[in-house]
């Protein structure tokens, strides 16, 4: 069964809702995290803070088990009507094996992070079968300001007011045109997640990749075992955002932009790059799990369907 088979659609976010903010993954600033929540209460929602947010267990935000346990109670609240990851860093990985996606599945919800979070973003798709969406966090891009177009962009999309959806990728690397369930994320989590019980179903999709701060012989050592996995073969198409070097370096860029040329050059699937998703971009909001049609003639990725029930 492909994945966007009876893929379950949360219900919309309006203003005046409860958003939940919980932290999955790292330690979190309380100075950030209270600019954050200022900004989405600003925006007209009113904002519930896991009750264990600002705990810390070494470099993560509490135990395993308690930030497993947050989520899992966002979930089953009724008040709490979209989950917003408070930010990335490291630690959502951890937590895959402590969820009942089953359970999860049955109050389905808006889940909103990317980085990290690529971990469970494409954990709910696979096992929840339920659209998630890649895109801003609260203590990182809601606490230093999202452009005016990606947050009406965000809003819109979170509202089920845009039934159709076109981002732009100017650099096309592969000709053709494709459609299927967009998945992915941060490059160097999707690879993390292979051979896991939690792997993506990349059968038929298009693969979506982004990543900063990855020296160029890594980009290419995940690429290169993307491609010996058979994985870059399975996927109807390939959209990258943007993939950031160490410190900006423009050599580290070149060679990053090289390695994803020879990564690509003999696939026979539309490969774009360029959408402003991810680190270093707009970082536009992606609805993973619903259908995409990536056309390289047009230079973009459009959805065609509401990414929430109204």
């Amino acid at each position: 069964m492909g994945v966007s088979e009876n893929i379950i659609k949360p219900q919309a976010l309006r203003p005046g809702d409860t958003i939940g903010v919980v932290a999955p993954a790292a330690a979190v600033e309380r100075a950030h995290l209270e600019r954050g929540v200022a900004a989405l209460s600003a925006m007209g929602y009113r904002v519930k803070i896991s009750p264990h947010a600002l705990d810390r267990s070494g470099i993560l935000a509490g135990e395993d088990v308690v930030r497993a346990a947050e989520l899992t109670a966002f979930f089953a609240d009724p008040e709490v009507k979209a989950i917003f990851a408070a930010r990335g860093g490291y630690g959502s990985g951890r937590l895959l094996p402590l969820f009942d996606f089953a359970a999860l599945a049955r109050t389905p919800k808006i889940f909103l992070g990317f980085s990290d979070e690529t971990y469970l973003l494409n954990a709910l798709v696979a096992q929840a079968r339920m659209v998630a969406f890649h895109g801003p966090m609260v203590a990182m891009d809601f606490s230093h300001g999202v452009s005016a177009p990606a947050r009406d962009h965000l809003l819109r999309l979170l509202a089920g007011e845009t039934r159709e959806l076109t981002l732009e990728a100017p650099t096309a690397l592969r000709p053709g045109s494709a459609r299927g369930p967009l998945l992915g994320g941060c490059l160097s989590v999707v690879v993390a997640m292979i051979g896991t019980p939690w792997e993506p179903l990349f059968d038929g999709a298009i693969l979506f990749l982004e990543d900063t701060g990855e020296k160029a012989y890594r980009i290419d050592r995940m690429l290169t075992q993307l491609g010996q996995a058979g994985i870059l073969r399975r996927v109807a198409g390939i959209v990258f955002g943007a993939i950031r070097p160490v410190e900006g370096s423009a050599r580290e860029g070149a060679l990053i932009r090289d390695f994803i040329g020879e990564a690509t050059a003999q696939l026979d699937c539309p490969v774009l790059s360029g959408i402003e998703a991810g680190h270093g971009t707009a970082n536009f909001a992606l609805p993973l799990g619903l259908p995409a049609q990536l056309d390289a003639t047009a230079r973009c990725l459009v959805f065609t369907e509401a990414a929430v029930t109204t």
